[in-house]
């Protein structure tokens, strides 16, 4: 991109163009640095004239904040929000103003959800639009699902119909830090993408998962924080199985994935 803004845009804006953004169906999300926001159009053109499905670019302006878990954005060409999205035979759709969404984690989603097992019953807390659900419920899986955006609720709906697994999912809209969303009958297995600064909703959730059950954890973590994350996982009653990181979300900061059986009796 870079190549293609050469001669476009000044040498020391262009040294400052991030070199990743997101694509997501027809929208293409970036985070442009504040000094370099006046050169939004033409950087907006340069990705669309690279990616030609992309119809919408976005510049995104605040971090993700919120009950909601949604991030600011500030459109940098066409107008259209709403996105249509395909991961791994799966279709979504939703409005990235009012929705958030993570394409980041598609192989790690994908990784997760074909690890559960038909009839089993799952967990999943801040779900959103249902990028774990629907994968998840098309395995065969009876998937209880917490969202507590209403916006985020809808779309998860229409997903849930448009990808046939309606008899599969149960959706509460609710906030899942409270006891009161959660069912009243243990589960096999709870996939919890956490949001950042909510570790704590992992001893709510696992309480709720049987003995032997599995919990896939997702935490926000610098390197020096893990052994002694693994070890408090093991005081609690948890065997880790797997863990790793899976994005990073700020300097010596990432998103870390771990997979955890509850043993007998915690």
């Amino acid at each position: 991109m870079r190549e293609r803004l050469a001669g476009r845009i000044p040498d020391t804006a262009l040294a400052k163009v991030p070199r990743r953004f997101d694509v997501i169906g027809t929208v293409a999300i970036i985070a442009l640095p504040p000094e370099i926001a006046i050169f939004g159009e033409p950087i907006a053109s340069a990705i669309m004239e690279h990616h030609h499905a992309v119809r919408t670019v976005l510049n995104k302006v605040s971090l993700v904040t919120g009950d909601c878990r949604t991030a600011r954005y500030e459109i940098l060409a066409g107008a259209e929000t709403i996105t249509q999205y395909r991961e791994y035979g799966f279709a979504y759709e939703f409005d990235l103003r009012s929705t958030f969404f993570n394409p980041r984690l598609a192989t790690e989603r994908y990784r997760v959800t074909r690890l559960v097992l038909s009839g089993e019953r799952l967990l999943v807390p801040f779900c959103g639009a249902g990028p774990f659900v629907i994968p998840a419920a098309a395995q065969g899986a009876r998937v209880h699902a917490i969202e507590n955006n209403p916006d985020a609720c809808r779309w998860l709906a229409r997903n849930i119909q448009r990808n046939h697994v309606e008899r599969h999912v149960t959706v509460i809209q609710d906030d899942a830090t409270k006891e009161r969303s959660y069912p009243a009958d243990p589960v096999d297995r709870a996939i919890i993408p956490a949001p950042f600064g909510l570790d704590s909703v992992f001893d709510l959730v696992a309480w709720h998962v049987r003995d032997g059950g599995t919990v896939h954890f997702y935490t926000f973590r610098i390197n020096d924080e893990i052994p002694p994350l693994l070890a408090l996982f093991r005081d609690k009653g948890f065997e880790p199985l797997f863990f790793r990181e899976c994005g990073h979300v700020a300097p010596c900061v990432s998103r870390w994935v771990f997979d955890l059986k509850k043993c007998p009796g915690s």
